[in-house]
């Protein structure tokens, strides 16, 4: 039995530039940066000071009035994703358990709950730090020195007894099924940056082998915590050099880029077979065609020099789409901002489509967002899609002078508009070697 063809019926997005698709992608067409001074925490003692934050995130309006007891036990990572997969969710007109418990669609579910799944990436949920610290204050003995006997006493008491259930990956998709119903096959992919494209593209094969009709899928984290700030700053991943200017401080493929940025967000997006979509009437922004993965085998903290991760991921996207390098009208970049990722990228890249590579317009959105850890590569897929969909290109914010060795076609300046029939977004992790690219064609 051939494969079943899957569409992109929802974007929900939860960004520090906006909330929902349309806003964020107002503020990439208006070159608008969400990178501040961080003020969730006291930045002072660090290198780098400055983040992407999500202003007005507000979960109870995102899930049934009886389940707002458990915004108790959401990390921040958790609570994005829920707000992202209800924007998702709203924009592909579902109607799920949620949808109409908060009474926003009148009848009965559309949708079969055993045919629902979901597959969503998470990255290393970092502990409330204040809870936590609260708690081992109560147990050191007389001298100040942590007593494991007091912790088991007196220490534990202190935590909610649901606490570790705040900081465990897979709760995102646990949280995001049961407000939803997604009975279907679930899955939590933890690879870093790469988590999305590899969750979306799990998704897409879902759908394709018939295991369901339907999958919310993407991904969210948030670093923005001192032990995301610290962890990144130790392996020298960050800008330093513009606290006083934060937003010209992330510059993907810019010559005088010296480092990414910490941010928060993420996004999910509902995948659906074809003739479901059209069954239901259903908005469809385009098709998934292609999905290719790679690891690249060299280090777990170093991008390969020449990109042949990104290579392997591209080739194999495009062989599973039946598409060739000519085909493409758009390229997808991640573009951390560091220097040696950035061209090792565009290496990687400009191995798959050669000479061509400096003619295909390249969407690059991080110097507005900054990194978004496991919610990055969701973002940059949906506003692939929208680039699709409205045949419209966003600059690329800080790019003022292109890195001469990374040679990519970068849209800067103003936004463009370019025929595209099929779009190519690739995805990397940091840390680990993971690569994945999805391909989508316009439908």
């Amino acid at each position: 039995m051939a494969p079943r063809r899957v569409v992109i019926t929802g974007l929900g997005l939860v960004t520090p530039i906006g909330i929902g698709a349309e806003a964020v992608w107002n503020a990439l067409l208006e070159k608008k940066s969400g990178v501040t001074r961080i003020s969730a925490f006291d930045p002072s003692r660090f290198q780098s000071q400055v983040g992407g934050q999500i202003a007005g995130l507000s979960t109870s309006n995102a899930i049934p009035k009886p389940y707002r007891k458990s915004i108790r036990v959401m990390a921040r990572d958790i609570e994005i994703a829920v707000v992202a997969a209800y924007e998702a969710v709203k924009d592909a007109g579902l109607k799920t358990r949620c949808m109409v418990e908060r009474g926003e669609c009148d009848g009965e579910p559309n949708v079969d709950p055993t045919r629902f799944g979901a597959n969503i990436g998470a990255g290393l949920i970092c502990a409330d730090l204040n809870e936590l610290a609260g708690a081992l204050a109560t147990a050191t003995d007389e001298n100040g020195e942590f007593d494991i006997r007091k912790w088991g006493s007196d220490g534990m008491n202190n935590l909610t007894p649901l606490w570790l259930l705040k900081f465990l990956p897979n709760m995102l998709s646990c949280h995001v099924t049961i407000v939803h119903d997604a009975q279907a096959p679930s899955n939590t992919i933890t690879c870093a940056e790469a988590s999305s494209h590899l969750a979306i593209g799990e998704a897409f094969r879902t759908i394709a082998r018939g295991a369901a009709d339907i999958c919310i899928c993407g991904g969210a984290e948030s670093k923005i915590n001192p032990m995301g700030l610290m962890r990144q700053e130790l392996l020298r991943r960050l800008s330093t050099a513009r606290n006083d200017d934060p937003a010209r401080a992330c510059r993907p493929f810019d010559a005088a880029r010296d480092g990414t940025v910490i941010s928060e967000g993420g996004g999910l997006l509902i995948l659906e077979e074809l003739e479901h979509a059209k069954a239901r009437g259903a908005k469809i922004y385009c098709e998934v065609v292609g999905f290719g993965a790679s690891s690249n085998a060299h280090s777990w903290s170093e991008p390969h020099p020449e990109g042949r991760g990104i290579t392997l991921a591209i080739r194999k996207a495009l062989d599973d789409a039946g598409l060739q390098p000519d085909n493409i009208g758009l390229i997808g970049a991640f573009g951390s901002g560091t220097v040696p990722h950035d061209r090792s990228e565009a290496r990687g890249i400009r191995a798959v489509f050669g000479d061509r590579t400096a003619k295909i317009p390249t969407l690059a959105i991080k110097g507005s967002l900054g990194n978004n850890g496991a919610g990055s590569g969701a973002i940059d897929l949906s506003v692939a899609v929208m680039c699709l969909k409205n045949q419209t290109i966003p600059p690329a914010v800080n790019l003022e002078q292109m890195d001469p060795e990374c040679g990519l076609n970068v849209v800067q300046g103003n936004p463009v508009d370019a025929p595209i029939d099929a779009v190519v977004s690739v995805a990397y992790a940091l840390g680990g070697g993971q690569n994945a690219a999805l391909v989508l064609k316009k439908i």
